[in-house]
C-alpha cells in the first residue's frame, strides 16, 4: 500500500492539488458551451440613481444616469457616453443588463452636445443646431468629462453614508460609447487626440459602438498606441449624416489597431441607430431587426466579462463559438 492510501491526510492535499486543474479543464473543454452572457435573475430589478458630478475646475455640471446590481459588494464600473444630441438616459437597454450582470453602470450626459442642442430649438432648425454641436470644442470637453466622472466616483465610493459607498471597484473600468460617444471613448482608451489628448490609464477596456476614424492623418498612426482591449461594433448601413462618417471610415479602425484582443462586430443592415433605443431621423421604413440588440447585448457582455473579470469561460466563449450562437449568418465578427 503506497504512503498517499495509508495516511488520510495526504488525501485532502491531493484533491486540493488536483482540484485547479480540473476545473481549468473544465473551462477549456465545456467553458464555451456552459457559459451564457445573456443569462440573468429573474427576479432581478434595475434600480437607477440619477447624480451630477460637479466639475468645479471647468464650472460644468455634468448629469449621470447608474445602474446599479443587486449586490452592495464592490462591483466594476462600466461608463456609457452618448451620441450628439442624446441624454443620461439612452440605451437604457444595456444599463440594465450590465447591472443585471453585476456591473455598475454609469451613463454620462455632456452639456453643449446632448439633448439640449435640439430639444430648445424650432423644427427646422435642430439639424443645424446638431451639427453645430459637432465640434471640436464639445469633443474637448466630453474626453475631460471622463475622468471628471471617475474623480467624482472614487470620492463617492470613500464617502461614509453615501449610496455608491464601497460599491465600485474602480480598478476595474470599462468605457464604452455611441457615435460622438464612441469617438469620446476612442479618445480617452488610447487614440491619439492631437490637442485635446485624454488616455485615462483607469480605462481597462473599452466597447466602441459606430466608431470612426480621424478626420486628419492615419488611421494606423491614431490607432497605433491602443494598449488595452478594443472591441468595435457597427453595421453595413452605419451611415451619420453629420459628420459625413461613412462605412469606410468605420471598417478602417479595426485593421489599424495593434494586434492582440481587439474585436470587431459588422451586424449585416444595421442602421446607426441600432445601437440605440430610438429611431433616428433618415432611417429607412420598416421594423429593426430584434437580433440586433441581443448580439450587442451579449456580446460586449462577454467582453466586459472576459476583460474587466478576468472570466475563463467568457473569453472561452468570445474566441470561440460563441458569438456565432447569438449572430445571424450574414454578420461578420473577426479578432486579432
Amino acid at each position: 500500500m503506497s504512503p498517499i492510501e495509508r495516511s488520510p491526510r495526504s488525501r485532502p492535499r491531493l484533491v486540493c492539488f488536483f482540484t485547479p486543474i480540473l476545473l481549468l479543464l473544465a473551462v477549456v473543454c465545456f467553458g464555451a458551451a456552459a457559459y451564457d452572457p445573456m443569462a440573468v435573475s429573474s427576479a432581478f430589478t434595475p434600480k437607477t440613481v440619477d447624480l451630477v458630478v460637479k466639475d468645479t475646475a471647468r464650472q460644468r455640471d455634468i448629469p449621470i444616469r447608474i445602474y446599479l446590481p443587486d449586490s452592495r459588494s464592490e462591483a466594476p464600473v462600466v461608463m456609457f457616453s452618448h451620441g450628439l444630441g442624446g441624454s443620461r438616459e439612452n440605451n437604457r437597454y444595456l444599463g440594465v443588463h450590465w447591472a443585471a450582470r453585476g456591473y455598475v453602470a454609469v451613463f454620462l450626459q455632456h452639456p453643449g452636445s446632448d439633448e439640449s442642442v435640439w430639444k430648445d430649438a424650432a423644427p427646422g432648425a435642430r439639424y443645424g443646431a446638431l451639427r453645430g454641436a459637432a465640434s471640436g470644442q464639445n469633443l474637448k470637453l466630453r474626453i475631460q468629462d471622463v475622468p471628471a466622472v471617475l474623480d467624482q466616483l472614487q470620492v463617492w465610493n470613500k464617502t461614509t453614508g453615501h449610496q455608491l459607498a464601497g460599491r465600485l471597484d474602480l480598478t476595474r473600468v470599462g468605457m464604452s460609447g455611441h457615435s460622438f460617444g464612441a469617438i469620446t471613448t476612442q479618445a480617452v482608451s488610447g487614440q491619439k487626440v492631437p490637442l485635446f489628448g485624454g488616455t485615462d490609464p483607469r480605462i481597462k477596456a473599452s466597447v466602441i459602438f459606430s466608431p470612426s476614424s480621424p478626420r486628419l492623418g492615419s488611421a494606423k498612426t491614431a490607432f497605433a498606441s491602443v494598449k488595452v482591449p478594443w472591441l468595435l461594433m457597427t453595421g453595413t448601413e452605419d451611415t451619420a449624416p453629420i459628420g459625413d462618417i461613412n462605412i469606410e471610415s468605420r471598417l478602417a479602425v479595426f485593421p489599424a489597431l495593434p494586434p492582440g484582443d481587439k474585436y470587431e462586430l459588422v451586424l449585416d443592415g444595421a442602421q446607426h441607430s441600432a445601437f440605440g433605443d430610438r429611431d433616428l431621423p433618415g432611417d429607412r421604413e420598416g421594423p429593426r431587426n430584434p437580433n440586433h440588440h441581443r448580439a450587442i447585448t451579449a456580446i460586449s457582455t462577454a467582453f466586459w466579462d472576459a476583460y474587466l473579470r478576468n472570466d475563463p469561460a467568457a473569453r472561452a466563449w468570445l474566441t470561440g463559438g460563441g458569438p456565432a450562437s447569438v449572430l445571424q449568418k450574414a454578420d461578420r465578427w473577426q479578432k486579432k
